[in-house]
């Protein structure tokens, strides 16, 4: 399973140990580093996208907006 994006190896260590922090924390199971990466790939797939996706449509809508405003400084012309 291939990541449609790459992230640095501090990253994703950082973002495994916070995998394997959960699930401690929330579930009193320990996971190892291979378990961990193999779910952060699996987000990283099919999940990760979805909210990228979310976050360009939220852009253009703030971005569309703001664009809006400037036609309200618009000269009259006489």
């Amino acid at each position: 399973m291939k990541a449609p994006f790459t992230i640095s190896r501090e990253k994703k260590e950082e973002m495994v140990t916070s995998i394997q922090d959960f699930y401690l924390n929330e579930r009193q199971e320990e996971i190892g580093n291979l378990e961990a990466g193999f779910l952060l790939d699996f987000f990283m797939v099919e999940i990760a996208p979805i909210f990228y996706n979310q976050g360009i449509r939220d852009a253009h809508q703030f971005l569309s907006e703001k664009l809006e405003d400037v036609f309200e400084i618009e000269k009259i012309e006489k």
